[in-house]
């Protein structure tokens, strides 16, 4: 029996199942095949690029890109996808043309979109431009926690620490199960000296939220100081699980390296933006589909272009940034919903903290008051931990 004959659209979506297998090679043939037959199908040059991208193998990515652009000059997703490229050959000029010229198309309005541009302009360090569309993302959905906590994230980065304290809170009031946000802020408050706020936020966590061990470590020993719980306590159980999967997962060079480019000479973590390693734990890019949900974004088109665009919408996991929050090094304002009271008084039954700055709230002043409580119980490793690497 003769294979039924396939559309361009069809290895668009066969390519598109394998790629969120992670199966590349097999995506990558899949669409080589397709182009065979279609060759000037846009669909399926974008589609290769992404692939390409996620294999890291710039070179041909671009290649790609820069196709798909010479048969649409104007399609958004292959701008994005060769701006995304560029940043990695360091053009950072090239690459804000490209956002800029999706900007000029009028897809101000897409979510998804705005958010992909500015997270590949985060992880490349282009703080500014990087906020500038989480805020165009987020004036055009003001109601998005996703884009809410890229905002706070970039202005932490920035040093902005009032903005980024509000705009995670901000994130938090929309989507309380915002965990990246979550932690984000509990990192905050807890390298503020704000240990009770940050054990109150760090409390309302999973261990399946975390992806680094930096804050695991301080839910623990914050647990233990206040609750006075021992080692062995069963309710530190899946927290200590979840720290051997992500220390077994790491590469003990990747770790080293990690330490030794975060250290400056006077032996202190010289940026704390950069991080160790994150474990292999991510799902593959996703090589999203966009069905038909212009709703009037961007220029007109013909009504039967039928254009899905599927590629690009690559949100999840560390390949997109999805979980690029920095640990950060210091808090605003207090604010109520973080501030003394906030950990329920008698509700464990366990104790009172030993410390006394878990139950004032108070910001230790510099060379008085309490030092952070378990500094010398954290590996180095967990020091480093921080955004988007």
């Amino acid at each position: 029996m003769s294979e039924p004959f396939l559309s361009s659209d069809d290895y668009d979506e066969r390519a598109h199942q394998l790629y969120n297998e992670g199966q590349y090679d097999e995506a990558i043939e899949a669409l080589r095949t397709g182009l065979g037959l279609y060759p000037h199908a846009v669909e399926l040059h974008v589609g290769m690029g992404y692939a390409r991208l996620a294999r890291e193998e710039y070179l041909w990515a671009r290649r790609a890109f820069e196709q798909a652009i010479g048969l649409d000059p104007d399609h958004e997703d292959a701008l994005a996808g060769l701006g995304e490229v560029l940043l990695k050959f360091g053009d950072r000029a090239g690459a804000v043309a490209c956002f800029d010229r999706i900007l000029a198309l009028g897809f101000r309005d897409d979510h998804d979109l705005m958010l992909q541009v500015g997270r590949a302009l985060f992880r490349e360090a282009v703080l500014d431009q990087a906020r500038r569309f989480f805020e165009v993302a987020l004036t055009a959905h003001p109601d998005s926690a996703e884009a809410a906590a890229c905002v706070g994230y970039a202005a932490h980065r920035l040093s902005d620490e009032a903005d980024a304290l509000y705009w995670l809170r901000r994130a938090l009031e929309l989507d309380a199960d915002q965990g990246e946000a979550r932690i984000y802020l509990a990192n905050l408050l807890y390298d503020r000296g704000e240990y009770e706020a940050a054990l109150f936020h760090l409390e309302r966590t999973e261990p399946e939220d975390h992806f680094d061990g930096l804050a695991i470590w301080r839910l623990i020993e914050l647990k233990k100081s206040v609750y006075r719980l021992p080692d062995a306590d069963p309710e530190l159980a899946p927290w200590h699980r979840r720290l051997d999967d992500l220390v077994g997962d790491a590469a003990p060079d990747d770790l080293l390296l990690a330490e030794i480019e975060a250290m400056g000479p006077d032996g202190r973590v010289r940026d704390p933006g950069r991080r160790a390693p994150r474990p292999q734990r991510d799902p593959p890019r996703e090589h999203a589909r966009r069905r038909h949900v212009r709703r009037h974004v961007g220029r007109n088109r013909a009504a039967d272009e039928g254009r899905r665009r599927r590629v690009g919408r690559r949100l999840t996991g560390a390949v997109h940034g999805r979980h690029c929050a920095a640990w950060a090094q210091a808090d605003g304002h207090r604010d109520p919903g973080d501030g003394p009271g906030e950990l329920p008084q008698g509700e464990r039954g366990r104790g009172a903290a030993s410390d006394t700055s878990l139950r004032d709230g108070k910001r230790p002043g510099k060379g008085e008051g309490p030092a952070p409580p378990f500094p010398g119980l954290l590996p180095a490793s967990y020091r480093l931990t921080s955004p988007c690497a």
